[in-house]
């Protein structure tokens, strides 16, 4: 890929390889970054905002650091987007709801857009998201549809929306996310790339809260490590950072053994909601049998997730928003997209005890999936049951009343803190792409990585990407 790409679609590994070597600059490349970021910006709607004169002055102020040969870190001059939802000085947080249009400027960045500028990344610009985050796609009433560079028809999914479509369309290597339930695996799989939903703390975020982490949306693993080294630092902002770390994210190579020896588990349902698509359900198989085929010990277990714990998951999170939408006057409650009033409206008039029974149920849920992966070094499923659906639908049922009926497969993970990441594994029929979730025990981020590459370096080419470097019109399928 690298040999052919365009200089604004090279992974970020790459990049300062070339830096150090003086046979690229990072102001050439940012410019390249930003000129594809308007190019494409009118066709897939990813940013909520460039910052051409500051990304081209902390370009220049690399190029002034390599020459030196004292770069900051280890993405000096590197381009990197920031989700709406993670403080960017100079930019609002509207949250992805025109109910919040006017929402103030940042004066301080949050912890991760901190962590990045500490170590040389060139912030460029900031992604969009759905309404509050809620979303599994990107539709938003503040700024309309974001859409799919392997095919404008197509979801990117969500929350990490606009972050996923700069991915897939090769605006720059690296990309902020967030996820509490899915939000960052979902456009990973329905986008073809790879992420690691990092162990719960690993990365602070302001504020924090139960479930939610921050992340990279990469095209490669190695891309994906490189950035985790740069975020998973300590900040006092976040009461839940796991603090001073240890990891060598840059030993996420498995030695030539490869998975041998490896207790694998996988399942194919999710135990809940929607069934699994069988395009998606053969696909994940095919990796599952290229793991045992390599050596690994593999076995099938039942999904940790329920009907029950699917549900009360649900409830809980509506009246979270619930709160959220309540506080907004009437004209501003107007302005939040339709799905998501009538998502969060179902629950109103839940009794703090049944919320609280909900919050019970979610801890028995961590614990069940805590136990049913506990023997396993990985455990592998889909991410989601069904491949990229409308664009321009909310969520893959399009109804409110089973919105998260998708996130069977992701969410167990977010609340039982483990790491989980999703890398592509297959197609459909007609093209959309398919992500394996490998999820591993808490704290063991490393290993998970280790999993992800193995498999990234062993698919057959059928199931790699094939990237959409131009615009979906332009690849016509």
């Amino acid at each position: 890929m690298t040999e052919t790409a365009p200089i604004e679609c090279l992974p970020a590994t790459e990049l300062v390889q070339r830096y150090q070597s003086g046979d690229l600059s990072p102001v050439e490349v940012t410019a390249a970054v930003l000129d594809k970021a308007e190019r494409l910006q009118p066709e897939l709607n990813c940013f909520w905002g460039l910052d051409r004169i500051g990304a081209l002055a902390a370009a220049a102020a690399s190029e002034r650091r390599w020459a030196a040969g004292t770069p900051l870190g280890t993405i000096d001059g590197v381009p990197t987007s920031i989700k709406e939802n993670v403080a960017v000085r100079g930019f609002s947080q509207p949250s992805g709801t025109a109910a919040k249009f006017d929402a103030p400027v940042a004066t301080v960045d949050g912890p991760s857009t901190a962590r990045i500028r500490e170590a040389g990344g060139v912030i460029f610009g900031v992604t969009v998201m759905p309404d509050y985050g809620m979303l599994s796609s990107g539709v938003s009433s503040l700024h309309g549809i974001t859409r799919s560079p392997w095919n404008p028809a197509w979801t990117v999914g969500g929350s990490s929306a606009g972050a996923g479509a700069a991915a897939a369309a090769g605006i720059g290597p690296l990309h902020l996310g967030s996820d509490i339930g899915g939000s960052l695996r979902l456009p990973a799989t329905w986008l073809g790339l790879v992420t690691l939903k990092p162990s719960f703390g690993r990365v602070a975020v302001d504020p924090p809260y139960m479930g939610r982490v921050a992340g990279p949306l990469t095209r490669t693993v190695d891309d994906a490590a490189l950035f985790l080294g740069v975020l998973a630092r300590p900040d006092l902002r976040d009461y839940t950072s796991l603090g001073d770390q240890h990891l060598d994210w840059t030993d996420v190579h498995c030695g030539e053994s490869g998975v041998a020896g490896l207790k694998v588990a996988f399942h194919l349902a999710g135990g809940a909601g929607l069934a699994t698509d069988p395009e998606v359900a053969a696909s994940v198989l095919r990796a599952v049998e290229l793991f045992a085929a390599a050596g690994a010990i593999v076995e099938e277990i039942a999904p940790p997730m329920t009907e029950k714990y699917l549900a009360d998951l649900d409830l809980f999170l509506r009246v979270r928003s619930l709160a959220d939408y309540e506080v907004l006057e009437p004209a501003r409650q107007a302005m939040v997209l339709d799905f998501i009033r009538d998502w969060v409206l179902a629950g109103a008039g839940v009794s703090g005890t049944e919320v609280l029974r909900c919050y019970r149920s979610i801890q028995d849920l961590r614990a069940a999936t805590v136990a049913a992966t506990a023997p396993y070094d990985v455990v592998l499923s889909p991410v989601s049951p069904v491949a990229a659906f409308p664009a321009e639908w909310p969520m893959p049922t399009n109804d409110a009343a089973t919105s998260l009926d998708h996130i069977a497969f992701t969410a167990p993970y977010n609340f039982s803190e483990q790491p989980a990441s999703s890398v592509n594994c297959g197609f459909t029929a007609d093209g959309r792409p398919i992500g394996l979730h490998i999820a591993g025990r808490r704290f063991e981020d490393l290993a998970v990585l280790r999993a992800t590459h193995w498999y990234e370096q062993a698919r057959p080419a059928a199931a790699a990407p094939v990237w959409p470097f131009h615009t979906a019109a332009q690849l016509a399928r």
